[in-house]
């Protein structure tokens, strides 16, 4: 077994990784002093994996009748269904996250995946760890680059007087791939911190002056350094508390062990936690019952522990230092299939929760045609790394050209944070977009017309599985009405999915070529 294998899957708890760079070293020095330090916000990670079905969880209740046509096996029955903002309603199931929403407590963003879209769960996955385009393979993760900024010498003289706790946790076997960095991971992955087992780390004897002598070396430093993190972490969670009774679930669980370690002092930043079984292709749902089943068991064990993690923090005054957010790898495709499940699909919606989110939903609801393609999934409206780099910018206070280095990508400031001292002073004005396009269905040329304020905008075309086609153009353009042709000569008579994106303001819309 290779160090990065060994690494990755090296038990309750897992050592430093070490993986191949590919940034160069003038990024790497370009990234110094990003990172506020004397910051004590944290970040929860969400991760559900398998593929979430957003059009489950949240279901466009002004989409209903052409949603019963195509998938009536998945389908809640509308009046059991939960109601927010939006002609939205959440799943009965997600009472939970129902109430954070009511509560103000929760920010749902709409249509969120990537151009050029992947369905592999582990291609995918990879995208939305790294943060990376979807045609480049980057093997540091977003967060990890974030931590390299100021201090690219880890894991060498860590921990020590100025940063003595995890600077990432990951609850589980595994760390975290978002939190690789350009030579080494910057998370700490713990099953129980009530119970970390002291690793032997051999004797002292010279190494030899081979490649074997820097693996040992390498493997020595990573034992000290895992057995000095440990300690801290089980002192200050036992010193910790939870004020709340969570649900008796697994997933419960690790958020209230976070609960614990925030609550005791530990100067962590962020933390993963992992929710499993989204990759629902086949019973989805009880037949003849769609309120129960698979699903919603996830959205009651989803739901019920993040409204009572939620409630730990307010108990505890931790409300304000604690942002959760919630991603997965994709979304699932609009028609189900006959198994009673659905299959692998694009877009879904991401939420934000705490204190200090702007409570409410952004984005339009999923476009639902009369005919579905049966690849056909939910369109693309936010490209997720506009989120990583509000996240970044608002959350963990990085100026904007220094978020933009790390990430590798220029994002789009979103309006999903506030108060809580936000820094914002920018904040982009959500416009409906008023698109018309026209004639559609189309044979081969359509037109598209939009009114938008001076500023960047981009258009793109994309079939119905989320593959980007062509970027229509990408440009700064001025203020007032504008109008563009869309050739779809060289392509088949099918689906396609035409996204505006000027400024926050996005617009999705579905084009019929016949």
């Amino acid at each position: 077994m290779n160090r990065r294998n060994f690494l990755r899957t090296g038990g309750a708890l897992s050592l430093p990784l070490i993986a191949s760079n590919p940034l160069s070293a003038h990024l790497a020095r370009t990234l110094r002093t990003m990172v506020n330090p004397d910051s004590d916000r944290v970040l929860v990670l969400v991760q559900l994996n398998g593929g979430n079905d957003g059009l489950s969880t949240l279901v466009p209740i002004d989409q209903f009748d052409n949603l019963m046509r195509v998938r009536q096996n998945l389908m809640i029955p509308q009046r059991s269904l939960l109601g927010i903002d939006n002609n939205l309603a959440f799943h009965p199931s997600a009472a939970g996250m129902h109430q954070l929403y009511q509560d103000g407590k929760m920010t749902a963003i709409q249509g969120v995946a990537y151009p050029d879209q992947n369905r592999s769960h582990f291609r995918s996955t990879d995208i939305w760890t790294s943060g990376s385009e979807a045609t480049e393979v980057v093997t540091s993760g977003w967060l990890g680059r974030n931590y390299e900024a100021n201090f690219p010498d880890f894991p060498n003289g860590f921990p020590n007087e100025e940063r003595p706790h995890p600077f990432a946790i990951a609850i589980g076997n595994q760390v975290s791939q978002t939190c690789q960095g350009i030579g080494a991971n910057y998370s700490m992955a713990i099953t129980d911190p009530f119970n970390l087992l002291t690793l032997a780390g051999g004797d002292d004897t010279p190494l030899p002056q081979d490649p074997y002598g820097d693996e040992l070396g390498f493997l020595r430093t990573s034992i000290v350094q895992a057995n000095a993190y440990g300690e801290v972490v089980q002192e200050l969670a036992e010193s910790g508390q939870s004020l709340v009774d969570y649900p008796a679930n697994r997933f419960a669980a690790q958020l209230k062990n976070v609960a614990y370690m925030i609550s005791g002092g530990l100067q962590t930043s962020v933390y993963i936690v992992n929710l499993g079984g989204f990759d629902t292709h086949a019973n989805q749902v009880v037949v003849g019952d769609p309120t129960t089943g698979t699903y919603a068991n996830l959205m009651q064990t989803l739901g019920e522990s993040l409204a009572a993690f939620q409630s730990d923090l307010e108990a505890q005054g931790l409300e304000k230092r604690v942002l959760s957010m919630t991603f997965s790898e994709f979304g699932r495709r609009i028609r189900s299939n006959d198994g009673f499940g659905s299959d692998h699909g694009t877009a879904a919606p991401l939420f934000l929760m705490g204190s200090c989110v702007k409570a409410g939903v952004l984005g339009e609801n999923a476009e639902i045609g009369e005919e579905v393609d049966n690849n056909e999934g939910v369109g693309l409206q936010y490209d997720f790394r506009d989120i990583y780099g509000t996240v970044f910018e608002e959350w963990f206070e990085l100026e904007p050209d220094q978020v933009r280095t790390v990430l590798g990508h220029d994002y789009i400031h979103l309006p999903i944070i506030e108060g809580c001292n936000s820094t914002s002073t920018n904040d982009e004005a959500i416009k409906d977009l008023q698109v018309k396009l026209w004639p559609n269905p189309t044979a081969n040329v359509a037109r598209i017309s939009f009114s938008i304020d001076a500023g960047r905008a981009e258009l793109s075309l994309s079939d119905v599985s989320g593959r980007l086609l062509q970027t229509v153009f990408s440009r700064t353009l001025s203020g007032g009405e504008h109008q563009f042709e869309l050739d779809l000569s060289r392509y088949p008579s099918g689906i396609y999915l035409v996204r505006l994106q000027a400024g926050a303001s996005v617009a999705s819309r579905r084009l019929v070529k016949v």
